[in-house]
């Protein structure tokens, strides 16, 4: 069966083609929130709510982009709507490839090669959430400054200052200190 076709059959509440997205898509919509949050059962919940959200508001996608990619933007948003009522650190990253050392907008970025997986999940989780939310999306989901201004309802402008200013607290507490310690 075609995406289209199980798409326009969710459309129609048809329960089997529900379970048969759900299906192909709960696995990587579950990695997409635990990168968020710290705790297994909320990403779960999370995403279960996406998938209610997107069933119930599926009159609204218009395939301008992908389902996976419509339904990621969701699961992000319940993400950090989630961290943003509950306060809470962005989550430690399991399995990422970082593109910490993107020098897309700042040539100067450089991160020692001592410095581990570890060190860095620990420097984002005390990042302030401004910058957190901003260093996650641009940095591990890949999103684009219009995108993020789009999820975080800020300005592209915002987002490249939140970005500069992350990626420099970023650098500055994976700095190793005179005494040979971080943060």
């Amino acid at each position: 069966m075609f995406q289209v076709d199980i798409i326009e059959q969710c459309k129609q509440n048809n329960r089997k083609a529900q379970l048969q997205l759900y299906n192909q898509y709960c696995d990587g919509m579950y990695i997409v929130a635990k990168r968020f949050l710290k705790d297994a059962t909320e990403a779960e919940d999370v995403v279960q709510e996406a998938f209610l959200k997107a069933f119930v508001k599926l009159d609204q996608y218009k395939a301008e982009v992908t389902f996976g990619a419509w339904l990621k933007r969701i699961v992000i948003n319940k993400s950090i709507d989630l961290l943003k009522s509950k306060k809470q650190e962005l989550v430690a990253l399991e399995e990422v490839h970082l593109k910490v050392v993107d020098t897309t907008y700042d040539d100067k970025w450089f991160v020692g090669d001592a410095i581990t997986l570890n060190d860095v999940k620990t420097a984002i989780n005390k990042l302030p959430d401004k910058y957190q939310y901003v260093v996650m999306l641009y940095l591990i989901e890949g999103y684009d400054h219009q995108e993020i201004s789009e999820i975080l309802n800020i300005s592209e402008v915002a987002s490249r200052t939140q970005l500069s200013r992350g990626k420099s607290k970023l650098q500055e507490l994976l700095t190793l200190k005179k005494d040979g310690t971080r943060y």
